[in-house]
């Protein structure tokens, strides 16, 4: 079958006034060489630590169909087929903005302080059941995240997600804008990134810049029990927009009635303004289910088939770093299971897989370790939040807790003395005490900020085994 084109030249050209040869088509977009296939649109941005300009000629052998650059850069041949502008980052955004304005699909935008890529994925899941769906890559959720996934927009979607985030007021502004969402889901409001913001009221309000970016009509699906609800909700009223509660406030309009772990996921019991509905999800935790309710109000707010949107979340898998569960091969026999939630940490979401963690039984003699590292960019109360988890981690159920960072220091000084914990600088420092201590049945959760590198402790236990047999979640599975 052939690829359908994304991106003509001519109208690449339109949309970010650039120059080159118009004889290229381009059937997806790009920014990653280790990741680009034939046909994208290749966009050289410049960061930090890399210069995509130096990856163009990569691209190219890889079959890319042009590279949207400022420079040309050296040692390309003369018919190159290049898209030259001023600013890489502009383009993409002009060439996401272009994208999203020729779109029909329903746009919905989602954001809070956790579970914003676990929502994302099951609003995708439901959504898919419906019709064509496009929704933003992994967290692709920043400054150039949401203009990436607009760009890849097919033009006959008919649903199209993308996950907004942020970490200091303004952001959400911009890119709320861009996206002009028809409908917006909060997850929650938290304390991650409250070095930046000052208070959760301050959350509260930069998260609800996402209603600034509404279509007319537009409709704003709210967690009911957070302590932010009556702010959030007038926020949205101010831009005219329509309000759908959900979770298990009993005044949620869609509220969960029932909860039970099944496997790797759990099923759920719900009420949907009154109508029951009975699911299941795939993503284990009673907060799955809470981002499930969110998932399929925003479906039935926006006149979707809420029964046949919740039969579709039966095909997702957690994300790696997100959930994603794997059964090792260890090489003296037996196995461990890994809950891998490597990919970042906050309180919230830690007691949350936490509490994920005590419903999945080890096997035989196995037990339940916890790997925890530091939890960035809480402010001054950093300390306190990392020992307000010892509660948590007790009521898990661990055996053995082993943490890394200057912060979790605090958690371990707040640990009973009846738990074997051991704690280190950092995730390499850490990694090899994990290894050592795994026994047959074992049960290993792994989580904590982007910024500690828990994914050192996850690719340590992955070299300590033999083999890898993926179970519901495997390691590249959505």
């Amino acid at each position: 079958m052939t690829a359908e084109i994304l991106w003509s030249a001519v109208d690449a050209q339109a949309a970010t006034n650039g120059k080159g040869p118009d004889l290229w088509r381009a059937t997806g977009v790009s920014i990653d060489t280790r990741s680009v296939a034939a046909g994208d649109l290749f966009v050289a941005l410049s960061g930090p630590n890399h210069d995509g300009h130096a990856f163009v000629k990569e691209a190219l052998k890889k079959g890319a169909a042009a590279a949207l650059v400022s420079r040309r850069p050296e040692g390309l041949p003369e018919y190159a087929p290049l898209l030259v502008v001023e600013d890489t980052l502009a383009a993409l955004t002009q060439l996401g903005a272009a994208g999203r304005a020729r779109s029909d699909a329903v746009v919905c935008a989602v954001t809070g302080s956790t579970g914003k890529t676990s929502t994302k994925e099951l609003l995708r899941g439901a959504c898919t059941a419906l019709g064509k769906t496009h929704a933003a890559a992994a967290s692709y959720n920043n400054h150039w995240g949401v203009p990436l996934t607009l760009a890849r927009l097919p033009k006959d979607a008919r649903w199209a997600i993308c996950e907004v985030g942020m970490n200091r007021p303004g952001e959400i502004r911009a890119l709320t804008r861009l996206v002009r969402p028809h409908l917006a889901v909060i997850t929650n409001i938290g304390v991650a990134h409250l070095e930046y913001l000052g208070s959760r009221e301050g959350i509260a309000d930069a998260k609800a810049e996402i209603f600034e970016g509404f279509e007319p009509g537009g409709k704003a699906v709210l967690p009911r029990g957070d302590d932010f609800f009556d702010r959030l909700s007038a926020a949205a009223k101010a831009q005219g927009a329509e309000v759908i509660s959900f979770g298990a406030h009993p005044s949620s309009d869609v509220r969960l009635l029932d909860y039970h772990p099944v496997g790797e996921g759990g099923d759920v019991v719900a009420s949907f303004q009154g109508q029951a509905l009975t699911f299941h999800v795939p993503f284990a935790g009673r907060h799955q289910a809470i981002n499930a309710l969110a998932a399929l109000a925003a479906v039935q707010a926006m006149g979707g088939d809420v029964e046949r949107a919740a039969a579709g979340l039966r095909a997702l898998r957690p994300l790696a770093g997100r959930g994603a569960r794997r059964r090792l091969s260890l090489g003296s026999g037996g196995a461990i299971t890994l809950l891998d939630e490597s990919y970042n940490g906050n309180p919230h979401s830690v007691a949350a897989a936490l509490s994920v963690l005590s419903e999945v039984e080890p096997e035989g003699q196995g037990r339940r370790l916890v790997v925890l590292g530091d939890m960035l960019e809480l402010g001054p109360d950093a300390e306190r939040f990392h020992a307000e988890l010892a509660d948590a981690v007790s009521k898990s159920g661990a055996a053995r807790v082993f943490l890394c960072g200057p912060l979790m220091r605090r958690l371990a000084e707040a640990l009973p003395t009846r738990l074997e914990v051991v704690h280190e600088a950092d995730s390499e420092s850490l990694a090899p005490h994990v290894v050592a201590a795994l026994r047959d049945g074992d049960v290993v959760l792994v989580k904590g900020s982007l910024g500690s590198r828990m994914k050192v402790i996850v690719d340590a236990l992955l070299a300590a085994t033999l083999e890898e047999r993926s179970t519901e979640g495997g390691k590249d599975a959505l």
